[in-house]
């Protein structure tokens, strides 16, 4: 299957942006999960509401509201390009952060359901040794929830891979900026005659998402077997 170099443009970006989202994203998901899993403080619920807002939010909202936080006129967006000449709007960038917004909660939830089944004795012996809280993090709770990191990490990739509402409505739809997988099938759909090289990006994007989720899989079986679990 030959690719036209529109195309092979699109997904390129889509991984890029897929893999910026994640990384820049994952140190933001482990802390949520702790804070949710191990302490307690008032507005806990709403934190939580906040995080998984995304997931029952139409992604156009989510577009909607980073374009008047982050927008080169937004509430934040205008500090960062008056002070240091950066902006999302219309950039790749813009596009990454869409991506990690909607698919955060899905990381989050992941990375939390394997911190809640890792046993908290196993911290407190630690901690009555002598250990510092972060060396307890670091060497006990990370690693025994690492299978949960991982799945939360490859849905979180796959979700960024396949995110368009909120990326069209935050970042437009700039060629070679900012149209990803998902918005080149959708121009192509729009576009008389190009039926086939959007059934080609469609076959492209399952067989992306098929592979994250098996790769998913296959690291957290892999991961557990080493661990012992």
């Amino acid at each position: 299957m030959m690719l036209s170099e529109y195309e092979w443009q699109a997904v390129e970006l889509s991984l890029q942006v897929s893999v910026l989202a994640v990384i820049c994203s994952l140190p933001f998901g482990i802390l949520m999960a702790w804070l949710l899993v191990r302490c307690q403080f008032p507005g806990k619920a709403l934190l939580e509401g906040v995080i998984h807002l995304p997931l029952v939010l139409p992604p156009v909202v989510v577009g909607y509201m980073l374009l008047i936080a982050m927008g080169r006129r937004g509430v934040i967006g205008e500090k960062l390009y008056d002070w240091f000449g950066f902006s999302f709007s219309f950039s790749w960038r813009g596009a990454a952060l869409a991506s990690a917004v909607v698919a955060f909660p899905l990381m989050v939830r992941a990375i939390r359901l394997a911190l809640e089944a890792v046993d908290i004795r196993l911290e407190q012996a630690a901690r009555t040794l002598g250990a510092t809280p972060w060396r307890v993090f670091f060497t006990i709770t990370l690693p025994l929830s690492l299978p949960g990191v991982i799945v939360g990490v490859v849905l979180a990739f796959a979700r960024s891979l396949g995110e368009f509402g909120s990326t069209i409505t935050f970042v437009s739809n700039v060629p070679g900026e900012t149209r990803t997988l998902p918005l080149a099938i959708y121009t192509l759909i729009e576009t008389p005659g190009a039926e086939t090289a959007a059934a080609r990006l469609c076959v492209i994007a399952i067989v992306l998402s098929l592979v994250a989720l098996m790769v998913s899989e296959w690291l957290a079986r892999w991961s557990r077997n080493r661990m012992g679990i």
